[in-house]
């Protein structure tokens, strides 16, 4: 029996439409969608636990996976089973996190699962616009104690009107590529990339996306609705005493507030409020501390957060001494590390990232191959977050989660900036070596400076900010931090990172935390970070004011040619050897390309030193060179033969013709070498090729003067010899009798 399907349609105004559908697949499932675009769909899953987990926090893992059969393709690698996750796979997974996590009860720790997969793929529609669409649809139809529907959706601005979910083609036309989540009444989540935009058309971006995702929220809501929205499950809430966390604030507060008052260092800070912790569960005996040791702690850390925020709202003071738009002390140095292609120091009050950058060809581009798009990444960022920058000790599992968001942060910040035409392909790596407040900006600011090092020549230098929001919803009180520390961004409503030019921003992530925040605070923020952002900017070019002029001595030189589309083989050779026996000489890394376009090749050449790049580009032109009819040539002598002598024109080694021996000298010649021996050098002219042999012709009697008293031979009578034609035989063929048939024996 064919189980019966709810359906709601989303118009998003352009003759597109999103639909959600359940009923039909994954019914065991706590709730379960499929959300469909063109040939696009999405099936989402949910399911939590019944029983808490003994953990004080929300274990939610958010799974997004992209089946290489939903685009009719195999998995590349030796097992032809999807794996690991992409990076593009786990960024998408971080987008719908970042949304769902702060809407579940702070006291719910049912391990849940949400599980998103690409099933049917559609070139037109890119699937990680509608992910956080599924993943809210899903929960609405299942008993989760969860706040309100939320979804997610991208914006692009194209010839200055705003787009939602733009295709991948229409993405490439546009100057932003944001993708924002909300709920109906509240946005949570931005993060994106622009060419340079202003704080105000960030902001109408943002407004356009909301407006979109509130239909779509409405949409969900009227699903469960018709579906039949199940109750709300019970659990077993967190244990609470309101009389215990009375007396710990009163305890904690004063003392904490002292402590942020005095405006110390991150570790002495820390152990500071350790001491107050400690001192305040000495006063409780071990039977108390047994029975709700764990409450202490808790209220403790809300005592000690409701200290600093009020410390921030009511005197404009912050943990470390700094005021809310002071930024922490910067040092730079760039060129440290001797044998990196370039490198820098970036270092803010106690963060400090170390980044390398290394040049090299199109082979080495990062190759992308997912079921929604294959291409290749020329320019390309990797952050590394050790467990020493926090002074911490911790096991090391591979790149986590984190990292892959940081970095591709950090690379979209960058990106815009490296010219179209930059030669290399070029990978920056960051190397965190210590954390107390936004690494990923850190990144960002030596980047930057690592890429002027090595010569990459920026369009412009980019710095980045993290910033912060602490709010009073009561008082109206708000305060906007700048550079904030990581304590900063743990207790605070906001945590943005803005990155840009002295120009306009080119990439940002958002988290907000408060609900309801308005655009005007949202529009004062981006302001305090633009002023921010300048003051590190001014940082950096001090330290290096633009891109050196080369590349360094012991970093590769690249130098780029085309090519026609004829010549390749040529260049290559037979199994590779010309190129392989070319790169082995001269030192060099040689990668052909062919132009899709033009089918021409292009022709990368790269390597240290200017002998090695110019032995390979005069191979090129050796191979390019066309000799013009009537002109002269300097050749040189590279064989010898009975009929004549092999000669290579000098400007194009290896371009060799034949010089016939009746070429060589208005007397008659018996022997060539009576004229030219191997080696020899001299002047020949050029006259194409020859229609009798159709081979190419040079002479290089033509430019001697002829001798005294020459007599050129007379041509060749063709019809001497009795009428006899050209090949010597008569020419009577029509006079002969038909051959009379052999006798038999």
């Amino acid at each position: 029996m064919i189980p019966k399907v709810f359906k709601e349609v989303i118009d998003l105004g352009d003759g597109r439409t999103i639909s959600i559908e359940t009923g039909k697949l994954a019914k065991q499932a706590h709730g379960s969608v499929v959300v469909q675009s063109g040939n696009c769909m999405l099936l989402c899953t949910v399911v939590s636990n019944y029983k808490q987990a003994d953990v004080d926090f929300l274990p939610l893992t958010v799974d997004y996976r992209e089946k290489f059969a939903a685009a009719g393709r195999y998995p590349g690698g030796f097992f032809k089973r999807e794996a690991r996750p992409s990076d593009g796979e786990v960024l998408t997974m971080r987008l719908v996190d970042r949304v769902l996590r702060p809407l579940f009860p702070k006291d719910y720790h049912s391990e849940t699962q949400v599980m998103i997969q690409l099933m049917s793929h559609d070139d037109d529609v890119m699937p990680d616009a509608m992910a956080g669409l599924a993943a809210s649809a899903a929960i609405q139809l299942s008993d989760f104690p969860f706040e309100c529907p939320i979804s997610e959706a991208r914006v692009g601005r194209i010839n200055g009107e705003f787009v939602i979910n733009p295709t991948r083609a229409q993405l490439a036309e546009s100057d932003i590529d944001m993708m924002i989540g909300a709920s109906a009444d509240s946005v949570m989540m931005v993060e994106g990339e622009m060419d340079e935009v202003s704080e105000e058309e960030m902001t109408e971006a943002i407004k356009f996306a909301h407006e979109a995702i509130k239909v779509q929220c409405a949409a969900q809501v009227r699903l469960a609705e018709a579906f039949g929205k199940k109750e709300v499950r019970e659990y077993e809430p967190e244990r609470n005493d309101d009389e215990l966390a009375k007396k710990i604030h009163d305890m904690a507060y004063d003392r904490v507030y002292a402590v942020a008052k005095a405006g110390s260092a991150k570790h002495e800070r820390g152990a500071a409020f350790a001491e107050i912790k400690e001192e305040i569960k000495a006063t409780f005996s071990e039977e108390e501390l047994e029975d709700f040791g764990g409450l202490v702690s808790k209220y403790y850390s809300k005592a000690e957060k409701a200290a600093i925020r009020d410390l921030t709202l009511n005197e404009g003071l912050r943990l470390d001494g700094r005021k809310t738009d002071q930024i922490r002390p910067i040092w730079c140095e760039i060129d440290y590390l001797p044998s990196t292609h370039g490198s820098s120091i970036f270092t803010r009050g106690e963060t400090q990232a170390l980044a390398t950058v290394t040049l090299g060809t199109s082979r080495e581009a990062n190759q992308i191959d997912m079921p929604s798009f294959e291409g290749e990444e020329r320019f390309y960022l990797h952050y590394n977050f050790p467990p020493f920058s926090t002074g911490e000790a911790r096991p090391i599992r591979g790149t986590s989660r984190r990292e892959v968001g940081h970095g591709n942060l950090a690379q979209r910040a960058l990106k815009g900036m490296v010219p179209e035409d930059c030669p290399y392909t070029v990978r920056v790596v960051s190397e965190v070596l210590e954390s107390n407040g936004s690494s990923s900006m850190a990144t960002v600011c030596a980047g930057t400076m690592a890429l002027m090092d090595a010569g990459v020549q920026l369009k412009k230098p980019v710095s980045g900010i993290a910033m912060g929001l602490i709010t009073d919803v009561e008082s109206g009180k708000y305060a906007v931090l700048s550079d904030i520390l990581g304590d900063e961004d743990h207790l605070g409503d906001m945590d943005f990172k803005v990155t840009g030019t002295a120009d306009g921003i080119t990439a940002c992530q958002m988290d907000i935390k408060v609900k309801g925040l308005s655009y005007e605070i949202l529009v004062n923020a981006l302001k305090q970070a633009r002023d921010g952002r300048i003051h590190i900017l001014g940082k950096l070019t001090d330290t290096i004011a633009e891109p050196k002029a080369e590349v360094k001595e012991h970093a590769p030189t690249m130098v780029t040619r085309r090519i026609p589309n004829e010549f390749i083989g040529a260049l290559i050779g037979p199994g590779g050897k010309v190129i392989q026996e070319l790169q082995k000489e001269t030192d060099t890394t040689i990668v052909i390309n062919e132009d899709p376009v033009t089918e021409e090749g292009i022709v990368e050449v790269l390597g240290v030193g200017k002998t090695g790049i110019d032995a390979v580009m005069a191979k090129i032109d050796s191979l390019l060179f066309k000799p013009e009819v009537g002109k002269v040539y300097e050749v040189k002598v590279i064989k010898m033969l009975d009929f004549g002598a092999v000669v290579e024109y000098t400007q194009a080694p290896g371009n060799e013709v034949l010089l016939h021996v009746s070429e060589l000298a208005w007397e008659r010649t018996e022997n060539v070498s009576d004229v030219v021996n191997m080696g020899d050098v001299f002047e020949v002219k050029y006259f194409g090729v020859d229609s009798r042999t159709r081979k190419e012709k040079v002479s290089r009697k033509a430019i001697l003067p002829k001798p005294e008293g020459y007599v050129a031979r007379p041509p060749r009578d063709n019809n001497r010899s009795g009428g006899r034609d050209n090949r010597g035989r008569d020419n009577r063929r029509d006079d002969r009798k038909p051959r009379e048939d052999k006798k038999e024996d």
